[in-house]
């Protein structure tokens, strides 16, 4: 049985034109976490959202995870009971949630009083993989793989990809789909 891909946008949600809005119309029976709204920081809410994701799912589950998505991630593997039914996670360019961020994102005591600080570093319970920027302004490329290899996740270095979002140029991102094949491999 294939797991189901299940989609973890960041803290800006899906938008249309993003590549995780376009894999999961591309992918039929692919799933998302419901969206929260931008100003709504609270990590343990996202993380509940989440857990009722994957309950809501029958078999295993590939997780899909952007940006702020990746900590949701990291933070839910901490907590649930449901970790072995994950059969893996792209984790697609996380945002370095310990180092300030350029105007318009939140600040760090935004992100600590919504629970977010400190990232966890704990090996994840599953494979994954980090897709990482080499031009990222929510990351540097030296500090994810630092955090991938503290996952203990397999990283890819994609490049000068930007954000990897429709402001760094991408909408649809092809990549996705192999990625996510090589790890059911």
């Amino acid at each position: 049985m294939l797991p189901t891909v299940l989609i973890v946008p960041g803290l800006r949600d899906a938008m249309p034109g993003h590549w995780q809005t376009l894999l999961a119309q591309r992918l039929p029976d692919a799933r998302s976490v419901p969206p929260m709204g931008r100003q709504d920081l609270n990590c343990q809410a996202r993380v509940r959202a989440i857990e009722q994701a994957v309950d809501a799912i029958d078999g295993p589950v590939q997780l899909v995870a952007h940006s702020g998505g990746c900590i949701m991630v990291a933070h839910w593997a901490q907590t649930s009971g449901q970790c072995h039914r994950v059969h893996s996670a792209l984790m697609a360019t996380p945002a370095d949630f310990e180092t300030p961020m350029p105007p318009g994102y939140p600040s760090l005591d935004a992100l600590a009083k919504g629970g977010w600080l400190p990232v966890p570093r704990q090996r994840l319970p599953f494979r994954s993989l980090v897709a990482a920027s080499r031009n990222d302004p929510l990351g540097r490329m030296t500090r994810i793989a630092e955090l991938a290899t503290q996952w203990g996740s397999e990283c890819l270095d994609l490049g000068a990809v930007g954000h990897l979002n429709p402001a760094s140029g991408y909408g649809d991102w092809p990549l996705a789909v192999t990625l996510l094949e090589k790890l059911c491999a």
